[in-house]
């Protein structure tokens, strides 16, 4: 149960409260001996969470060196594709699913073979490799290249590894054994890292992970993984908003940064230098003016294994930690760096201190303070009344639960409103939507009253269907019913009409009121044709279930009607009438007569000729009309307003 209390109680308190606090501004001046502390405490906050950072970027290289090693000892990956093709997969699948921050898993072959599994959960990853949509990996393989029936493709599958598409590719312009990580691998005989470098495939700068099958030195396994994934893992912005980390290789370049400025410019020269000939100086373009500091201290055993400096740099005092990043013998020398301005640190501890001095001074406002309090309190909740009063006017009647306030009042009215929007949700399970919000909209008085507008109208009704409410228990004949009325009126809706009335086992639908509606003999039409169809396949679960078919005739005609209110003072119904919704209603009758299931009048002939096939069926006598109707029949769309 909910705790609530009076506003006056809630006012007394908080007077009290602020008169408590006169007491207290010589407690809070002790703070003053605080600044010293709250350094410390920052230096250690930086510490523990700078080595949260590198743990990241080193588990991240850890995964991709164990999926590396136990890919290497597995023998059907020894035999190049398309043998074992299946077993590959489903393995390179397992790898990705398990190492996140990967970009691929790959192996190359001493005949030129090649089998390659990317994550393109990356956008430009997907861009690249122009995948369709709905593509969550693919597959790249090149086998048999010295045969004459070379393979050479990529394959597209979805999250479930379904396969969603498949093209040939040039398989010339890649040869696994030209590429750094094979190279370096069949070179040293060992598990080795490689990077960065631009891949070969997606032409992105990566870290690449590769060892020998133990089983045939001659075929790699490999695993990469992209620059900005590890800039991502360096995000520093935790410690202070100006923090920043990098990583550094053996010979002081830099490797990623968690600026995304910095790490952009980075991967731009990495791209341009896709062979990486020329190697490229970070310590001397300006990438970061801490990089010369952190080259001279990595050197000094008091600072490369995770001491902690302070340092001018930029005009202010920083605090500066490296330590290693290399994972199981690989990645030797690489180096992080984390650097924190000392200012953002002691910046909290200046605050307080200022705060601590302007105690003295806040208590003679504190009553002030603390009706403004009560106020914000009170207004934030009157303000979600007011939201949810606005919602219940536009018929967002959606049961939620009610919001709580600590002052009794504002949850009666709470209780109040969750009572209308019920009472307004039921009614609108009675009258259509459009009109009930009308209807309680304070500006639309008049919006249901009756006026004459042109309409098109659709009536329905099921065929024999007293002898089946016969042959039938009432309860099968409403489940039936109930189950063909929650069809058709949301094919309905879905065509922008408005159900007016069920009439028995017919439905009434009308366009352009009370939604106006430019197309509406067109959507008419559209939407007669759709619960045909829709009755068709509901039928056939019938005949299933064992529950009679519902063979419905439709009747739609076009014209001016009055729309609006109609009725007694204290009883008054939303519907239309006219002649046009009698020409309408005796057309559902003629399909009996003329053997049809759709009829429609010329004047819908005239609107929708373009877009529809009708059948002319003649001019016919209409009863209780002088004046006969010509009449068509509803046959499809045509060809040419599919296309």
């Amino acid at each position: 149960m909910h705790w609530s209390k009076p506003l006056r109680l809630h006012l007394g308190v908080l007077v009290v409260a602020s008169l408590l606090c006169t007491s207290t501004p010589i407690i809070w001046l002790a703070f003053r001996q605080g600044s010293d502390a709250a350094v410390s405490a920052g230096v250690q906050q930086m510490r523990e969470m700078s080595l949260r950072l590198i743990e990241g970027y080193r588990n991240t290289l850890q995964g991709g060196t164990e999926a590396v090693a136990l890919a290497s000892t597995l023998p059907q990956l020894t035999s190049p594709p398309p043998q074992d093709i299946t077993a590959k997969q489903q393995f390179f699948l397992e790898v990705l699913r398990n190492v996140p921050n990967a970009t691929s898993v790959y192996t190359g072959y001493p005949d030129g073979s090649y089998l390659q599994l990317i994550n393109t959960q990356r956008q430009d990853v997907r861009r690249i490799l122009a995948a369709p949509d709905g593509t969550a990996f693919a597959i790249r393989t090149i086998a048999r290249r010295q045969g004459p029936d070379v393979i050479s493709t990529f394959r597209f599958l979805d999250r479930q590894a379904s396969p969603i598409a498949e093209r040939d590719v040039d398989y010339a312009s890649f040869d696994p054994r030209q590429r750094p990580w094979y190279q370096f691998v069949i070179q040293h005989s060992e598990e080795v890292s490689v990077g960065p470098y631009v891949a070969g495939t997606l032409q992105l700068p990566t870290l690449t992970i590769a060892a020998p099958m133990r089983d045939d030195d001659q075929v790699v396994v490999g695993i990469n993984i992209h620059l900005m994934t590890v800039s991502r893992l360096l995000d520093a912005q935790e410690i202070s908003p100006r923090a920043r980390a990098y990583i550094i290789d053996d010979a002081d370049d830099l490797i990623a940064h968690s600026d995304p400025a910095i790490m952009n410019r980075l991967l731009d020269v990495w791209s341009k230098n896709a062979d990486g000939a020329v190697a490229v100086d970070t310590t001397k373009d300006s990438y970061d003016t801490s990089l010369e500091t952190v080259a001279r201290l990595r050197r000094d055993p008091a600072f490369a294994s995770g001491g902690v400096v302070r340092i001018d740099l930029d005009g202010e005092r920083q605090i500066l930690q490296i330590a290693p990043v290399g994972v199981s013998g690989l990645f030797k020398g690489s180096v992080a760096a984390i650097v924190v301005p000392l200012e953002d640190l002691v910046a909290e501890a200046n605050r307080l201190l200022m705060h601590n001095l302007l105690i003295a001074a806040a208590f003679l406002i504190a009553g002030v303070a603390a009706s403004v309090m009560l106020s914000r309190m009170v207004s934030r909740s009157l303000y979600r009344l007011a939201d949810e009063a606005r919602r219940i006017g536009d018929l967002d009647v959606g049961e939620k639960g009610a919001s709580h306030s600590f002052i009794s009042e504002i949850n009666t009215l709470a209780s109040a409103l969750a009572a209308s929007r019920h009472a307004i949700s039921q009614f609108a399970l009675y009258v259509p939507r459009e009109v009930v919000r009308r209807i309680i909209d304070p500006k639309g008085r008049t919006a249901v009253k009756a006026q004459r507008q042109d309409v098109t109208v659709l009536f329905t009704d099921i065929r024999d269907f007293t002898t089946i409410s016969e042959q039938h228990s009432p309860e099968d004949v409403v489940d039936t019913l109930s189950a063909y009325f929650e069809l058709l009126n949301t094919i309905a809706e879905r065509n922008g009409g408005t159900v007016v009335q069920y009439l028995g086992d017919s439905i009434f639908v009308m366009w352009n009121a009370p939604v106006p509606d430019v197309r509406h003999a067109e959507n008419g039409c559209r939407c007669a044709l759709a619960m045909r169809a829709a009755i068709d396949e509901l039928n056939e679960a019938n005949r299933q279930n064992g529950r009679p078919a519902l063979i419905t005739r439709f009747g739609l005609h076009t014209g001016p009607a009055v729309v609006g209110s109609f009725g007694a003072i204290s009883r008054q119904q939303y519907t239309a009438m006219g002649d046009t919704i009698n020409v309408a209603s005796r057309l559902e009758g003629l399909n009996k007569e003329f053997n049809t299931s759709i009829l429609v009048s010329a004047a819908i002939h005239d609107a929708v000729a373009d877009c529809f096939t009708l059948r002319p069926l003649g001019l016919v006598q209409v009863k209780g009309r002088a004046e006969k109707v010509d009449l068509w029949e509803l046959v499809g769309e045509s060809p040419r307003a599919q296309e």
